[in-house]
């Protein structure tokens, strides 16, 4: 179906668009990832553990949208300090302060909002159905999905229907599956 192929077209332009949005410093610390296929199950099936063990619906219902959608991107944000003397931004005084208490860097957050804010726009750009869902990510980090630890991570699942699967979604009972 010509559909599926440009969903495939949009997930790489998609992964364009995250690796070439503007980082902190000019530092890449992102990861990206095309989810399709046995790894997408793979995913939607952690994500079901996760609502089932947490009691979280809103879980449930995103693996059921992921499970619609043909492909999904995967955005992550490797942690990474910026290696400033003078910020704050994360709460300590500087980068050293920051590492000596086991913290994050702020900016890779940040980083990982632009990417994926830009591998978003991609899509809208090219009329996919898409929405960023932090339980995708979530779950692909459990799994270990990257080639390396991740700090933080985000997926956009992509459908290309009549009707977007990723609105006007109903919370599902936990209780009654």
């Amino acid at each position: 179906m010509s559909e599926q192929r440009a969903l495939t077209v949009v997930a790489d332009l998609m992964c364009l668009a995250a690796r070439t949005a503007p980082k902190t410093r000019g530092v890449d610390v992102i990861a990206i990832k095309v989810l399709d296929g046995a790894e997408k199950k793979a995913v939607a099936d952690e994500m079901e553990r996760i609502a089932r063990e947490t009691e979280q619906p809103f879980f449930l219902r995103d693996a059921e949208n992921l499970r619609a959608a043909p492909v999904a991107v995967l955005v992550a944000a490797i942690s990474r300090r910026a290696g400033l003397k003078t910020c704050g931004f994360c709460g300590f005084e500087n980068c050293a302060a920051n590492e000596r208490a086991g913290a994050a860097c702020a900016f890779n957050y940040v980083d990982l909002g632009i990417a994926a804010s830009s591998a978003a726009a991609a899509a809208a750009l090219h009329h996919a159905d898409s929405r960023i869902m932090y339980t995708i990510g979530r779950a692909a980090s459990n799994l270990n999905l990257f080639d390396q630890p991740v700090l933080a991570a985000v997926g956009i699942p992509l459908s290309a229907t009549g009707k977007s699967p990723f609105f006007d979604r109903a919370m599902p009972d936990l209780k009654k599956r």
